[in-house]
C-alpha cells in the first residue's frame, strides 16, 4: 500500500443555499480543493451523499459532478452510508490511491436539505434506520437518540444539564468559524432553558441540518514534494458496522463500531489515544459526543460528560473537540458532514484554522457516524 496525503481541500459555508443547486455546491468545493492542490486533472471523483435521490430527485452524482467540474472522462460514482457518506467517500478515495489503482482522486461530500418540508426531510433521514423494525413504527432519529440518552442517564446517573458543555463548546468554536451555520455562542442558561424536542433531548442537544459541500484531493505521498506547507498524511483509515436497529445491539449505549474502527485506525497509525491532539467527533446529538469519547478510549464507560464538564474538550483543553463548531454549530448537511470533518482536520494540521487554531496540532482524529451508530468511519491524519 502506498502512503497517501491530502493535498488540497475546499468547502462552502453551511447555509440555506436557496439559489444554489446540488451540483453547484459540489463543484464549488471540488474546484476549490483542486486549486488548493494546484491540480488541473483528476483520475476520479467519489461523491458522498445520502439524500439526493429522495429529496433532490437526482442520482448518478459521480458523472454529474465530474461533468460540471470539467472532468468528463474521469471515473466517478456516489457513495452512500447514511450520515457517514462523506467519510465513506473519503475512505474509498484513500483505498483507490493507496492501492495504486488511481493517483489523483477527489472526495466530495454534498447535501441539500432545506428546500423540502421538515416532515419530508425527516422521513428521508429515517431511511437510514431499520425500515422493518424502527421507522415503520414512526420513530425519528431524534426519538431514537432520545431513547439512547434516556437509558444512558438511567445507567450512569447523570442529569440532562451535565451534557450542556458539549453544546456550549461547539457554539463557542462555531462562532469563530466563517463557514458555520450557527455562529452564536450560548450559555448554560440558554442550554437549560432550550425547548424540549423529545425528552430528554432539547433544541440545543441537536445539530441543525443545512446545505453544503466539502472536498479533499488525495495524491500518493511520493508525488507530493515537501514544501513550506506541511504534508498531511492519512495515517489511519478504518470502518466498522453494527446492527442497523438499536434494539438488536448487545449494548445500545456503547458505540461498538466506533470502538472497533478507532482501534483499527490507531493500530494502522501506530499511535494511542493519548497521542491524539484533537478530535473532530460526530456530535449530531450531545449524547453521541459523550459516547464517542468513551468508544474511542478517551473516557471510561459512563464518564464521557465529565470531559465537557471539566473543560478537557475546549480549545485550550487536553483534547479539543469539534474545533470549528462540529455538527452542532457548523451544521449537519448529512452526506457532506464527514468531508467537513476532514477539511477542518487538515486546516488544523496546516495551521490554517484561523481564530480556532490550536497551539499544538500534529495528529488529528475524525470520526463520522451513519445512522444511530450502524456505519462508522474513523480517520487519523497527521503532519508529515
Amino acid at each position: 500500500m502506498r502512503e497517501v496525503v491530502v493535498h488540497g481541500v475546499g468547502q462552502t459555508p453551511v447555509e440555506e443555499h436557496w439559489e444554489r443547486s446540488l451540483r453547484d455546491l459540489a463543484t464549488e468545493a471540488g474546484l476549490a480543493a483542486m486549486r488548493d492542490a494546484g491540480v488541473e486533472r483528476i483520475d476520479a471523483v467519489f461523491v458522498g451523499n445520502m439524500l439526493s435521490g429522495q429529496i433532490a430527485h437526482q442520482e448518478n452524482l459521480g458523472a454529474l459532478v465530474a461533468d460540471w467540474m470539467g472532468q468528463r472522462g474521469a471515473e466517478g460514482f456516489k457513495v452512500e452510508a447514511a450520515c457517514a457518506s462523506g467519510a465513506a467517500a473519503f475512505r474509498a478515495a484513500f483505498l483507490a490511491v493507496a492501492s495504486g489503482a488511481l493517483d489523483a482522486v477527489l472526495a466530495v461530500g454534498v447535501e441539500k436539505m432545506t428546500e423540502t418540508s421538515g416532515s419530508e426531510t425527516t422521513a428521508a433521514l429515517a431511511s437510514a434506520a431499520d425500515a422493518d423494525y424502527e421507522s415503520v413504527q414512526g420513530i425519528s432519529f431524534v426519538g431514537l437518540n432520545a431513547l439512547i440518552m434516556r437509558r444512558y442517564l438511567h445507567e450512569f446517573g447523570w442529569k440532562h444539564t451535565d451534557f450542556g458543555g458539549f453544546s456550549i463548546n461547539a457554539h463557542a468554536n462555531g462562532a469563530r468559524n466563517p463557514n458555520a451555520r450557527l455562529r452564536e455562542p450560548i450559555t448554560e442558561r440558554d442550554y437549560s432553558r432550550a425547548r424540549m424536542i423529545c425528552e430528554p433531548i432539547n433544541l440545543l442537544d441537536a445539530s441543525p441540518i443545512g446545505d453544503g459541500a466539502a472536498a479533499a484531493l488525495l495524491l500518493p505521498a511520493d508525488k507530493v514534494a515537501r514544501g513550506p506547507r506541511p504534508r498531511i498524511k492519512i495515517a489511519g483509515s478504518a470502518a466498522a458496522t453494527d446492527s442497523l436497529a438499536v434494539h438488536d445491539r448487545k449494548d445500545p449505549i456503547f458505540l461498538s463500531a466506533a470502538h472497533l474502527g478507532a482501534r483499527r485506525a490507531f493500530a494502522q497509525a501506530g499511535v494511542t489515544p493519548e497521542e491524539i491532539d484533537f478530535f473532530e467527533l460526530h456530535d449530531a446529538f450531545s449524547i453521541l459526543a459523550a459516547m464517542s469519547l468513551e468508544a474511542c478510549g478517551f473516557a471510561e464507560r459512563g464518564q464521557g460528560p465529565r470531559l465537557a464538564l471539566d473543560g478537557t474538550i475546549r480549545l485550550d483543553g487536553r483534547l479539543p473537540v469539534c474545533t470549528q463548531g462540529g455538527l452542532k454549530a457548523r451544521g449537519h448537511p448529512v452526506g457532506a458532514t464527514g468531508m467537513y470533518q476532514i477539511v477542518e482536520t487538515v486546516q488544523q494540521l496546516r495551521g490554517e484554522a484561523g481564530e480556532n487554531q490550536l497551539s499544538k496540532a500534529r495528529i488529528g482524529l475524525a470520526q463520522n457516524i451513519g445512522g444511530s451508530g450502524a456505519s462508522i468511519f474513523t480517520h487519523i491524519l497527521k503532519t508529515d
